[in-house]
């Protein structure tokens, strides 16, 4: 293994406060990162040839661990509350103190890489971890630059320091307990201890972009996929865990912009990252070929199980958990584009799983409804995907990803509504759920369906037919698609007993209402217009 010992980076890392370390080692190779892990019993490799380790006690992030310093730069910007804590100034600076003092005479990992595949964008970031596996997460998850790109970097626009053995002492730290998330806009950097799960230093990230790009640069950041056609037409897909956002989004016949995080800036969209952070559970090769192909050499897989006696992956097993992941370069997908963006999107895909067998299988939403939805942020969970949950449960999250959210919802709505009135854009609200009943009664849209009519939308097939007006919701239903049984369009067509699907209209109606309650005081009249009109007779 080759120490990379360039004085000027040395001084970067006294810069940072991290003195008298046994050794730092920058950028090292997959290989060698994957090398020091097994050497140091902290990994293995499956019969894939991908690193497989466990992350200990946190196989997920921990939101209520995750805090913003407050600050001149943040104390008036950042909407404050349960999704975004404050952190004292002062408090940062002896906690981050004493976290360079326990690095001290280790052996630490260095990496240079950066964010936002735009040049105009780009984000430098320096990463300074403890065990070499998470060095290599962040060489997969984030943008690769060239060795000439890497010693023009003497200094880093941001810094994240990960030491996940360091434990904070919440009366001494200021902590809520001995895992902690810091960013801290002014330092510009990124703490992170206390917890291995490798998603805390690619979220840390995400969220800084959240805060900058919006707030400095007029540019909507989302958390969501993209991919590109043969025509150079950008479609974004939104959605929440087990909408169908990776699947739908995966076509062999699109280039992949990226699967998670992405800009959306006057021409282009981009994408934040260089990789994929994949869930895993139930995992084959034949229902994701590219996922699963993609976990080989270079590939880091985090807390899965093997088949008795073999190093072959069992992704049906989720003994340790349900968010098991792995995290590889993009380059690892065949149809991956690069550079990793596209021209300005014509087409939005918003994707909800519907339990409740309510909202149409494809409708199209205007500008208002648009900017309603994407703060909504709904979808429902059944019975089965979390312990307790035994009827379908309406779930929302801000934006497709509240918890990174740094700014009020509003500001990333009034964005889309700019850019959507600048261009013109198709937004579609996609219903993956049920149809013909709720969750027991009803059957769920084949996804053969929803391929085509997707497929119809991209090809510009749908704005060729006559739309209706569902009640209620307002949403603009498509009369025929092809590919797609005409009696399916309109849900409560499907519906046996149309009583009860008024019924159900109704209770999810007002889910919606209730739940936009708390953005209602910032959002203006056209994002309130959009809300759906309690009409029904239940």
């Amino acid at each position: 293994m080759n120490e990379f010992g360039h004085k000027a980076k040395d001084a970067t890392i006294a810069d940072l406060g991290i003195k008298h370390v046994d050794g730092a080692y920058w950028n090292l190779s997959p290989a060698e990162l994957i090398e020091e892990t097994i050497i140091g019993g902290e990994g293995m490799l499956t019969d894939k040839g991908a690193l497989a380790v466990d992350t200990g006690k946190f196989t997920g992030r921990s939101p209520k661990d995750k805090f913003i310093v407050c600050d001149k730069i943040t104390e008036n910007a950042v909407w404050w509350g349960d999704i975004n804590i404050k952190f004292d100034p002062e408090k940062f600076d002896k906690l981050y103190n004493r976290v360079c003092a326990y690095l001290q005479g280790k052996t630490i990992y260095v990496r240079d890489s950066y964010a936002c595949a735009d040049p105009q964008y780009r984000l430098n970031v320096r990463v300074v971890t403890e065990s070499p596996w998470h060095n290599l997460f962040a060489n997969n998850l984030f943008l690769r630059p060239s060795q000439e790109e890497i010693l023009k970097m003497v200094h880093a626009d941001w810094s994240i320091i990960c030491a996940p053995g360091f434990h904070a002492d919440p009366v001494t730290d200021g902590t809520r307990q001995s895992n902690f998330a810091i960013l801290n806009f002014t330092k510009r950097i990124i703490l992170i201890g206390g917890t291995s799960y490798t998603g805390e230093i690619k979220k840390g990230i995400f969220s800084v972009l959240n805060f900058v790009l919006p707030h400095d640069r007029n540019v909507l950041s989302m958390h969501c996929s993209a991919n590109t056609g043969k025509h150079n037409d950008t479609a974004i897909f939104f959605g929440l865990s087990g909408t169908g956002k990776t699947t739908l989004s995966a076509d062999p016949n699109r280039g992949l912009i990226g699967d998670d995080e992405h800009g959306w800036a006057e021409e282009s969209v981009f994408n934040f990252e260089g990789g994929c952070y994949a869930k895993c559970v139930n995992l084959s090769q034949e229902k994701e070929p590219q996922i699963f192909n993609a976990i080989r050499f270079g590939a880091l897989v985090e807390n899965i199980e093997f088949f008795e006696g073999t190093t072959r992956v069992d992704y049906d097993n989720i003994s340790k958990t349900e968010n098991t992941r792995a995290a590889y370069p993009i380059d690892h997908i065949d149809n991956a584009l690069n550079p990793s963006s596209g021209p300005a999107p014509k087409n939005i895909f918003f994707l909800t799983c519907d339990a409740f067998g309510v909202l149409p299988p494809i409708s199209r939403l205007d500008i208002g409804q648009a900017m309603y939805h994407f703060i909504s942020g709904y979808t429902a969970k059944v019975a089965g995907t979390e312990v307790g949950i035994t009827e379908p449960t309406t779930t929302f999250s801000a934006c497709f990803g509240k918890a990174f959210l740094p700014l009020h919802p509003t500001k990333y709505a009034e964005l889309l509504g700019q850019k959507l009135k600048k261009s013109k854009v198709n937004v579609w609200l996609v219903n993956t759920g049920w149809s013909g009943g709720s969750y027991g009664v009803g059957a769920r849209i084949k996804l053969s369906y929803t391929r085509a009519m997707i497929t119809a939308a991209l090809n510009g097939e749908l704005d060729k037919v006559s739309y209706e007006t569902m009640p209620v919701f307002g949403l603009n239903i498509p009369a025929t698609c092809p590919g797609v049984p005409t009696e399916i369009l309109n849900p409560r067509n499907t519906w046996a007993d149309k009583h009860e699907y008024d019924v159900k209209t109704s209770s999810l109606a007002a889910s919606f209402v209730k739940n936009f309650a708390q953005y209602a005081e910032y959002a203006n009249d056209e994002i309130l217009n959009a809300a759906p009109k309690m009409t029904v007779n239940a």
